[in-house]
């Protein structure tokens, strides 16, 4: 996962974009009667990293759910499954190579993200609220790398489908700084500022319209 400097930008996308639904919107899939774009090398590296980068979110969480029987993984690696597949109608309309196929769980062809779910799954596994602070961190990290590849795209479906799933982490970031604030401990930003995350989770949940 990658890391950036906080900028003016970002900083005004969360403000812009966070704060007004409690569970990830509905992504609706490509229109395939829209004109066929080209896109630079930057977008399209975008969008193969954050198929991986989603589908590092469901794995991690699909495999902490029955390790601590927390329904908040399970609810959230369903979300994650969303994302996971706007993206992979993406990559199908723009003719890009899929590099989570095959999906097998737990395995990444980007040699960065494959040692950080081993990470993650290592450090989830030591307690349940380790489990929730692997999980806020992921969802923060997702938010830094999505706020980067918005900034680098000009092509409207790929912005409905980053931004949607913007809305959606900072809405499973509430949901695990809730969990473990409910067991008596302050969360700590772990890649974002502290300003942000607490913006982010003083901020409403409200459904999605």
């Amino acid at each position: 996962m990658k890391h950036t400097t906080t900028t003016p930008l970002r900083t005004w996308m969360f403000a812009a974009l966070l704060g007004t639904l409690a569970s990830t919107p509905t992504l609706a899939k490509p229109s395939s009667a829209a004109t066929q774009a080209t896109l630079d090398a930057t977008e399209a590296a975008g969008l193969t990293f954050m198929r991986e980068e989603e589908k590092l979110a469901r794995d991690v969480y699909q495999y902490l759910y029955p390790l601590w029987n927390a329904t908040l993984f399970d609810n959230i690696s369903q979300s994650e499954q969303t994302h996971f597949e706007a993206v992979g109608d993406l990559l199908e309309r723009y003719r890009l190579s899929d590099p989570a196929t095959p999906d097998v769980p737990g395995n990444f062809q980007d040699p960065e993200l494959q040692a950080l779910y081993d990470q993650l799954v290592a450090s989830g596994s030591t307690s349940a609220l380790a489990a929730l602070r692997v999980g806020a961190l992921i969802e923060e990290t997702d938010m830094v790398d999505l706020a980067d590849a918005i900034e680098a795209t000009d092509q409207p479906d790929i912005l409905k489908v980053y931004e949607n799933l913007l809305r959606g982490s900072g809405n499973h970031l509430r949901s695990f700084v809730a969990a473990i604030e409910a067991q008596g401990v302050p969360y700590v930003a772990q890649v974002l500022t502290q300003d942000e995350v607490d913006a982010i989770v003083d901020s409403p949940m409200e459904r999605g319209k």
